[in-house]
């Protein structure tokens, strides 16, 4: 009874040991787990505020914003040489310059360009067909100047856009004022009323830019906060295109024209359904009505110098 006691308690013992053994395996050294009585309460040890996580940062959304960015200091040499070996043909923003330069920002071999390896070249011996002169420079200039078209890539809000800049964005009211009165008046008056659907549009828009855009499309290019919708003169369901089908029967079928084409045509009924019918030649008769066709024959005789003073006038609606 003795005997088997003892060696029960020793095979317990030897248990405990090669289980204690294996778990300071499993931990690094010197971090031996403390027993209940060892345990750190708040008062004796206070626990430390671990720092927050560093931001993930998302990756670009296009080749030149993934590519990590070159040393500051070759970017600024780079900038330096661009602006006295390339400003002229490619201007400062690399968009193209005034001897008509292309855009670099929109250029095949920028955005396949890795390590210079494809500007490098071009630098050095030049587009003679083109009217590039060849530019023998040094081999560590060349990339300087890669790694700034590189930067300007980059910075883009998106592929083939200009970079930031700090510089105030232009005043674009310009025209004159009573010039535009008196286009508006010709052109425009018949469809639009300055005390009717233009009654404080100035206001509505805030910005000229959009104010401008908003008009010369006929309110399709408004953006964001600029279009009240229904209306015709700026976009929404106001300015969507109708239609009248007329059946062999003499069924006159209106909506919203959502399909045209030599096959089909589809109108979006008021309850939301849709109805499509067969089109073979001119059978069955369909009747468009589109709202924004005079804002479209509009840009084929608008010059830049009415659509300024069209502007000017609008910003005066308050």
């Amino acid at each position: 009874m003795g005997r088997s006691w003892i060696v029960t308690m020793g095979a317990g013992l030897i248990a405990a040991t090669l289980h204690a053994s294996s778990s300071d395996l499993e931990r690094p050294a010197g971090a031996r787990q403390p027993t209940t009585a060892q345990q750190p309460t708040t008062a004796q040890q206070p626990t430390q505020p671990q720092p927050a996580p560093a931001p993930r940062r998302e990756p670009g959304v296009f080749p030149a914003m993934q590519r990590p960015p070159a040393d500051p200091a070759v970017i600024e040499r780079g900038k330096g040489l661009f602006g006295v070996m390339c400003i002229a043909c490619h201007g400062a923003d690399a968009r193209g310059g005034q001897l008509n330069g292309p855009n670099l920002l929109r250029s095949q071999l920028v955005l396949m360009d890795k390590d210079g390896e494809l500007i490098g070249p071009v630098i050095q011996n030049g587009r003679p067909e083109r009217g590039m002169p060849p530019m023998p420079i040094p081999p560590d200039d060349t990339k300087a100047i890669a790694e700034f078209i590189h930067s300007l890539t980059g910075a883009s809000r998106g592929q083939g856009a200009p970079p930031p800049t700090d510089a105030p964005l232009p005043d674009i009211v310009v025209g004159n004022a009573a010039a535009g009165r008196e286009y508006f008046a010709v052109k425009c008056s018949a469809c639009h009323s300055v005390d009717g659907d233009l009654k404080g549009i100035a206001t509505r828009m805030g910005d000229p830019r959009v104010l401008q855009n908003s008009w010369v499309s006929g309110g399709t290019a408004g953006g964001p906060g600029g279009r009240r919708r229904g209306s015709a003169s700026e976009g929404g369901a106001g300015s969507a295109m109708t239609a009248t089908v007329t059946l062999p029967s003499g069924e006159k079928v209106q909506g919203r024209l959502a399909r045209i084409d030599d096959f089909l045509v589809t109108l979006a009924q008021e309850d939301g359904t849709l109805r499509s019918f067969r089109r073979d030649g001119d059978v069955p008769r369909v009747e468009i009505t589109d709202p924004l066709e005079g804002h479209k024959q509009l840009l084929a005789v608008l010059t830049d110098k009415d659509m300024r003073n069209v502007t000017a006038y609008l910003v005066t609606l308050k």
